[in-house]
């Protein structure tokens, strides 16, 4: 786990989509958390929480790491000699329904500074049929939608791309044609560090947890399925997981807690387990032991309160050790039949 969640306090000329960029978060990764906020007026002195801590997703800590449920990209540069892991990351857009980002390892084939869009026939067709048709070649500047770097991947023969946007209140929604989209000022931090050959890895992991000196930690986010809907979060899956991660060790869970963080599913780490032995989750049942029938949940504040901080950009920052093997090349079958590159 790394980062931390702050509070801000908001000023007359304030919306949650400004702040979600300056924050370098998705706009609905903050408009989950702040439910009782008008996103585009929020007016002046209201209290936001600005969620920051991040549980890694599972796998290799290499490369790129797309998780599309959290709808974030993770970056882990490559460490010096005997020196730390770090990760770096930014909130990014999905592909939305019908043009679903594809699973699976591929990696960076090449890069391009103020690219030219060449849209697919069937994204004209979609534009032409929508009232809003588009030429068969769109040159840099404000109306190109890849915005002003491009990272191109081996999947799908080369039709899906990391890159920019001209439209950056989208970020951090499946709106995408099956690209991953980033703020303009994040690829433009992002671009320079990313070699020709990185590995990138497109994850589908909604529940995150951690096993840190005691604690159980639990991350949700809204889960997604091959056709890019969210779907119910599943506490059998969950219950699986955490046996996995706590292995022999005897667990207390907080069932009713741990449901009502999955059904929200918002981002924020929670606290949902301790050791046994520890007197302070007096309510909790054994982890060994079946988790209860779903039931509405109690109202419950989130285990750990944002603390205020003062407000800074994303950070590299030290991560665990690399995981097990990821999986083989996406296949080209899973990529668009056509020439040109949706985003």
């Amino acid at each position: 786990m790394f980062g931390e969640d702050q509070t801000v306090e908001t000023v007359y000329e304030d919306t949650l989509y400004d702040l979600a960029r300056k924050f370098s978060l998705g706009s609905e990764e903050l408009i989950r958390v702040n439910p009782q906020v008008d996103p585009w007026l929020p007016g002046a002195g209201k209290k936001l929480i600005v969620p920051g801590r991040h549980i890694l997703p599972p796998g290799p800590h290499e490369g790129i790491v797309v998780n599309l449920p959290e709808h974030r990209l993770y970056y882990y540069p490559k460490p010096k000699r005997g020196g730390p892991i770090q990760v770096i990351t930014y909130p990014v857009s999905i592909g939305k329904m019908d043009w679903r980002t594809p699973l699976g390892l591929t990696h960076v084939i090449s890069k391009q500074k103020d690219p030219t869009w060449y849209p697919p026939e069937s994204v004209r067709r979609e534009h032409a049929e929508a009232g809003d048709p588009i030429p068969a070649r769109v040159p840099p500047g404000p109306k190109n939608p890849l915005g002003a770097y491009a990272m191109r991947l081996a999947a799908g023969n080369g039709t899906y791309l990391i890159h920019g946007t001209n439209n950056p209140i989208a970020v951090g929604l499946a709106v995408t044609h099956g690209c991953i989209r980033m703020y303009p000022d994040d690829v433009e931090a992002l671009y320079p560090l990313i070699p020709v050959g990185t590995p990138v890895r497109l994850i589908n992991e909604p529940v995150k947890i951690a096993w840190i000196d005691g604690e159980l930690l639990l991350e949700a986010h809204p889960p997604v399925d091959a056709e890019g809907q969210s779907f119910e979060p599943n506490l059998d899956q969950f219950s699986e997981m955490l046996q996995k991660e706590v292995g022999e060790t005897i667990v207390a869970i907080h069932w009713e807690y741990a449901r009502e963080v999955l059904q929200k599913a918002d981002g924020v780490i929670a606290t949902v387990g301790l050791e046994e032995d520890d007197p302070n989750l007096p309510a909790a049942v054994p982890a060994a032991e079946s988790a209860p029938a779903a039931e509405p949940a109690p109202a419950a504040e989130p285990a750990h309160a944002a603390e205020p901080v003062p407000a800074a950009a994303p950070a590299a920052t030290p991560a665990p050790a690399a995981g097990p093997a990821a999986p083989p090349d996406v296949p080209a079958s899973d990529a668009p039949k056509e020439s040109g590159t949706a985003p």
